[in-house]
């Protein structure tokens, strides 16, 4: 999907030069890149965009200065993306410990499709690190639009169903929706949100918001103010002061109040930001510390119970002493993992490896219907073992057609289980579903309660569509574990290095706080208290009836195996929703524990809360509110006049607006269909050009010059997004009736012909 969206808008940037912008140009017109120099993702957004979706190059023209256009044939199939001119921007950012939530305000604008004429107009929302997509609001002269969420019963009374890539992830950071039909020339005013993650490196929070918009987007007219603006807001939330060390843009503080920071830049420019928001803040300490935040809920919460937010940061590392080592990495091999997958899974691992110590241990289990061990034992992580383990990934084993995953994961487990003085993990990779997931979370969850004080960690990695990542995020959850997804194949070798960073670089094991032992009226989301990482904090929210406790205490082990004790200080959280904060996370673990435990309750919950906070989630459906404007009459209640294109009077929303329903937005509870016929992540994607070849031949000799028609193109179109058992059967199918079956139907769409 990715590379023919950055193909479409290669194609418009071409058509775009058609384009007369007259003798005032600010900006010359766009060049793309000569071939050498072109990739995929240069053509993808940077920046918050809107394009338009040309199907119809003879629409092409300046919609303020008709010029001479020589004349097309034919139409464009895909359509090409021309980049539309943004005449105005705000970004606005608030941050609350380690989340931020951003809403773009901007003004684009048809330059590109005569005024006679209309086109789609394609939305992209490139988020950062973990970004979630909360709503977008349009704004036209004689309709608006907005994303809502609704439940899923309620989705299926809805009729008008949008294309997939009428609203879609075009690749896991970025949104794309399509709003259709807008005329040439038209102002689009436009309101984006999303929440996103803060990075965290050395004791820094980071913040990176897409904001590096190409120069093409630039209006071509020199006469056209442009004002471009950004207000971010930080709240530390337990730490006590800011003290930023990095910005991207020359901010000048509006406000400082301890923990809180505003900063405001503001600027007319020739030409729009180039570089994205990055914004850095320190809150290290030499120690483990951290704090708890409460909030009594609002009015509108369903759940009146007060809210609660513990927050444990790991401080400075130098000189402490770390957790001795003992890591086994359980590999899919199946068929589906060959190739690109797996090759990125073997050099992330080897990766891994070379951060071990010599003084830890390690082992690699490979599986797919059968399972190989590298060694029988744990193998000490010398450079002469590290060698050799690469050696033994990187030969050909016996890939299987199956996926047993529950036998390699006991073997890990057992040969973990005498490993005294050390913290065992198991890191799992795999790219596919399987029968017994919830028994392979029971045993685990047994295994915990039966175990030592160090049982084996076990981190899950998610490769793609086909797997079920709230299984392994519940997996992870059940053993203290972490989770990490790469459902974009371009990103695994990141993910992986990311999840093992985190893994390997534990500071405090079996984390408890004393109060939630006593107090049975505290509810926490996640069900087991993952540990402590170097590489970021951990929070810990939920909810409490009652009252909350006055003191608080976290205790773990260190990497020397002592106990250690941490006060953390309770607060009433000020400026700042930690219903809003917690959402995201909650709304991942609740459908965790409901897909495991089959609970249609907290199925019930994750919906309300989805709604409540615009959260997507599996139990709930993302549509496109379409409002027509009418005008108010002053005259008589009963008469209503719509207005004319452009026409600024005042307007008013209709009673009742259409309804459209996106495409499913979430990853799903895995595909074991897919898994069992070893298909490879990303290939849910490719288009299959020859499908459409085969069918024509099939066809042409028995229905002739009808084939030109329209029905029997939009067959062709519809069998070119088949599957290869599809394609092949209808093929067939259509060679045995295509001279009764296809005559009837091009008799009905072409009546002139029969």
């Amino acid at each position: 999907m990715a590379e023919d969206f950055a193909r479409a808008v290669e194609d418009g940037l071409k058509l775009g030069k058609r384009i007369y912008m007259g003798k005032d140009r600010a900006v010359q017109p766009p060049k793309p890149l000569p071939l050498m120099e072109r990739s995929m993702h240069f053509y993808l957004p940077s920046a918050p965009m809107v394009y338009a979706v040309i199907s119809d190059p003879r629409i092409v023209d300046n919609p303020d200065i008709p010029s001479y256009q020589p004349h097309v044939h034919g139409r464009l199939d895909p359509p090409a993306l021309i980049p539309l001119q943004m005449n105005g921007v705000n970004l606005d950012v608030d941050c609350y410990g380690d989340s931020a939530f951003v809403q773009v305000s901007g003004m684009w604008r048809v330059h590109c499709v005569m005024r006679s004429r209309s086109c789609d107009c394609r939305i992209a929302v490139p988020m950062g690190d973990e970004g979630s997509i909360l709503g977008v609001e349009i704004d036209l002269p004689t309709k608006s639009y907005s994303t809502e969420l609704i439940g899923v019963e309620e989705s299926n009374g809805i009729q008008n169903i949008a294309r997939p890539e009428d609203g879609q992830f075009l690749k896991p950071h970025i949104f794309t929706l399509t709003i259709p039909k807008i005329d040439g020339g038209t102002y689009i005013s436009m309101k984006l949100h999303w929440s996103q993650k803060l990075s965290y490196n050395d004791g820094k929070f980071t913040l990176t918001v897409p904001f590096n918009f190409p120069e093409f987007v630039t209006p071509a007219i020199r006469q056209i103010p442009k004002k471009e603006r950004i207000q971010l807001n930080v709240n530390s939330g337990i730490a006590s002061g800011i003290v930023y060390q990095a910005v991207s843009h020359p901010f000048q503080e509006s406000k400082r109040n301890g923990g809180h920071i505003g900063l405001l830049y503001e600027a007319n420019v020739m030409t729009w930001s180039h570089t994205d928001l990055s914004f850095s803040y320190g809150v290290s300490s030499g120690n483990i510390f951290g704090g708890a935040l409460l909030q009594s809920p609002s009015l509108y919460d369903i759940d009146q119970r007060d809210m609660f937010c513990i927050c444990l940061f790991p401080g400075s590392q130098q000189g402490k002493k770390v957790f001795r080592k003992e890591v086994i990495f359980v590999v899919d091999i199946s068929s589906s993992m060959r190739g690109r997958s797996l090759e990125s899974t073997k050099n992330a691992i080897n990766t891994a490896l070379s951060k071990l110590s010599p003084e830890d241990s390690f082992n690699i289990i490979a599986f797919s219907d059968e399972t190989f061990l590298y060694c029988t034992s744990m193998v000490l992580a010398s450079e002469e073992s590290i060698e050799n383990a690469s050696e033994w990934m990187s030969k050909e084993h016996s890939e299987g057609n199956g996926t047993n995953m529950l036998t390699p994961l006991q073997k890990a487990v057992e040969m973990l289980s005498s490993t005294p003085g050390s913290i065992p993990m198991v890191f799992l990779v795999t790219d596919g579903t399987v029968e017994d997931e919830r028994k392979i979370c029971e045993w685990m969850d047994k295994r915990m309660k039966n175990g030592g004080s160090l049982c084996p960690r076990i981190h899950t990695l998610g490769i793609g569509k086909f797997c079920n990542h709230h299984f392994l995020r519940m997996l992870a959850m059940l053993s203290r574990g972490e989770y990490g997804a790469a459902c974009d194949l371009d990103t695994i070798d990141s993910q992986m290095q990311k999840l093992f960073s985190k893994g390997l670089s534990t500071v405090l094991a079996n984390i408890t706080i004393d109060a939630f032992d006593d107090h049975e009226q505290i509810e926490v989301y996640s069900s087991c208290i993952p540990d402590l990482s170097s590489e970021s904090p951990l929070t810990i929210c939920g909810r409490c009836q009652g009252s909350f406790p006055d003191t608080l205490k976290a205790k773990g082990i260190l990497g020397d195996l002592s106990h250690v004790i941490i006060d953390l200080k309770i607060e009433k959280a000020m400026n700042i929703s930690l219903d809003k904060i917690s959402a995201r996370q909650q709304i991942d673990l609740l459908t965790a524990q409901a897909w495991f435990s089959e609970n249609k309750q907290l199925e019930e919950k994750v919906a309300k809360l989805s709604l409540r906070t615009c959260n997507i989630s599996e139990y709930t459906r993302m549509i496109l509110l379409e409002k027509g404007k009418i005008e108010r009459d002053t005259d008589t209640t009963e008469a209503r006049k719509v207005p004319k294109k452009g026409d600024a009077c005042k307007l008013l929303d209709s009673a009742e607006p259409k309804k459209i329903l996106l495409q499913i937005l979430t990853v799903g509870f895995g595909d074991l269909l897919a898994t069992a016929e070893n298909i490879c992540p990303g290939s849910e994607e490719e288009i299959l050009p020859e499908v459409a070849e085969m069918l024509n031949k099939a066809t042409s000799n028995c229905c002739g010059r009808l084939c030109r028609h329209c029905c029997c193109l939009c067959c062709i179109r519809c069998c070119s997004k088949m599957s290869n058992q599809c394609s092949i059967l209808l093929t067939q199918l259509c060679g045995a009736v295509a001279c009764v079956g296809c005559s009837q139907l091009c008799a009905l769409c072409c009546p002139q012909e029969g």
